[in-house]
């Protein structure tokens, strides 16, 4: 398979300019675009290589990128996992979104020709009037490559996690998360400690716990950057691994301000289920932050989004005896670090639909969104999907599902809707479809993926976007539906489906 344009009708007008203003727009016509990955599809041969897809808004084309688009500083080969994740800003002012493709598992060759294994990369594919991919400028960098201050090294992961935007004062920033990264204090080296490069303008610099005011204690396969999320003020760091106190791999998430003191972004505050007011104990094996999401959150003393929700899956929790249920937390966060816990959800809390059952992992990704960032925020205009991937359907061992929750609701499961394939979603569930591993959100639509779906209908992945008005109940505008085969997508797929 070689990266490049499908069309999907008639050609279109193509702008002369980006004209920017809408968010994953990579031609710049106005109209949001939708990028979709399959990290495990075979590329030129390679298993594994990875590739990504962008369809254009208005029935503009569907690109396909990988690592043999035509102007890639690279080589697919196998199990390199492009687009494993994702993120896109605008980094270079024009108008236009620049897609970000992480490739954790990428070797990077040393001098002698030797390579480092899974050291990692990163790809900015810049967006055109005409779209993107081949014919676009393109970035490759390894660690090394994208901040000179630090060393390419095997298993580093770097690109396992990525994040991006535009700070409130109109700085474009990534955030790249190097979760395998070994951090060395006094003389010590500590395996997998993680870290992050943070890129805002002309700062490109490494953050990790060893850094003047950074939560926490650097420790062995503490996983720092292995999640991340952002917004215009403000960004998280999950640290899966995190240990408290003799609780191993309990986990725990630091926030951080864009604003830089001392060449570095400003920690604000971290937390764990240790922390005051934060529901819980933390235990071994929970896995607090090893999904993060960021909404912004405007409180009626102020005219724009001075705070943020931040929303934390911890998949390992155990609900009582029951092992590995999982849930997930929504913490306001003001500028001063100042945090409160909003709401803390598991299956077994009061009201919430469904009861604990081991091996559910609920939280193993989540994603919350602010529908209207334009007015005071309240229960009306925030949403939380918390994915349940282990979930059994009726007759279905680990098909999956997504609860949807309005977070600063009284009682969080008043209201609560359980999505599942054939009910409230298309298709059918077949087990180890694992619902609810890919999730996204912005302020209209939710995008659930299926990459391992076993459907017939849908064997090569699934994704799914649903409009927030439509679980709401107000709108039946209806669910858009993306399949290998149809709208103009390439007949051809391992994991299509893969966002967030």
């Amino acid at each position: 398979m070689t990266a490049g344009v499908v069309s999907l009708e008639a050609p279109q007008a193509v702008a002369a300019t980006c004209t920017g203003g809408t968010a994953s727009d990579f031609n710049g016509d106005g109209v949001v675009d939708t990028v979709i990955a399959d990290p495990k599809a075979t590329v030129n041969g390679a298993k594994g290589a990875g590739l990504v897809r962008v369809v254009l808004g208005g029935s503009k084309g569907v690109f396909e990128i990988s690592q043999a688009t035509g102007g890639m500083p690279a080589t697919p080969e196998p199990g390199d996992g492009f687009g494993a994740s994702r993120t896109s800003y605008d980094a270079d002012g024009d108008g236009c979104t620049d897609l970000v493709v992480g490739t954790p598992y990428e070797d990077v060759a040393n001098a002698d020709g030797t390579q480092r294994v899974d050291a990692g990369a990163i790809y900015v594919i810049h967006g055109t009037p005409t779209g993107i991919g081949a014919g676009s400028l393109i970035e490759g960098y390894s660690q090394a490559g994208l901040d000179s201050s630090t060393s390419t090294e095997a298993y580093d992961w770097f690109g396992y996690a990525v994040t991006a935007g535009t700070t409130s004062n109109g700085s474009p920033y990534l955030v790249v998360g190097v979760p395998g990264e070994n951090v060395t204090v006094d003389g010590k080296t500590y395996a997998d400690a993680g870290c992050i490069e943070y890129v805002q303008g002309a700062t490109k610099v490494p953050v990790s716990q060893r850094d003047p005011g950074v939560p926490g204690v650097v420790e062995a396969h503490d996983r720092f950057g292995y999640s991340l999320a952002g917004t215009n003020r403000y960004f998280a760091v999950g640290t899966p691994g995190e240990a408290i106190g003799d609780e191993e791999f309990a986990g725990g998430v630091t926030v951080f301000s864009h604003t830089l003191s001392g060449g570095l972004p400003t920690p604000l505050v971290g937390l764990d289920q240790d922390s005051t007011g934060i529901t819980g104990v933390a235990e071994k094996g929970d896995g607090f932050g090893t999904s993060v999401s960021m909404t912004g959150y405007r409180p009626s003393s102020q005219t724009y989004n001075s705070d943020v929700l931040l929303a934390v899956g911890t998949p390992g929790e155990d609900i009582g005896t029951t092992a590995d249920a999982g849930g997930a937390a929504v913490v306001r966060v003001q500028p001063s670090g100042t945090y409160t816990q909003i709401t803390a959800i598991d299956a077994g809390v009061t009201d919430v639909g469904g009861d604990p059952v081991a091996g559910d992992f609920m939280g193993q990704r989540v994603t919350i969104a602010n529908t209207d960032t334009s007015v005071v925020t309240s229960a009306a205009t925030v949403r939380l999907a918390v994915g349940i991937p282990g979930k059994d359907a009726p007759t279905v061992k680990d098909a999956g599902a997504v609860q949807i929750f309005r977070p600063l609701d009284a009682a969080v499961g008043a209201a609560d809707k359980l999505l599942t394939r054939g009910s409230g979603l298309p298709g059918t569930a077949t087990a180890r479809d694992y619902a609810g591993i890919a999730l996204t959100s912005g302020s209209v639509n939710l995008y659930l993926g299926v990459p391992y779906s076993k459907a017939s209908d849908s064997a090569k992945g699934a994704l799914y976007v649903l409009p927030w008005t439509d679980i709401d109940g107000t709108t039946s505008t209806g669910t858009k539906t993306y399949l290998p085969g149809s709208g103009g997508l390439p007949d051809e797929g391992v994991s299509f489906g893969v966002v967030g």
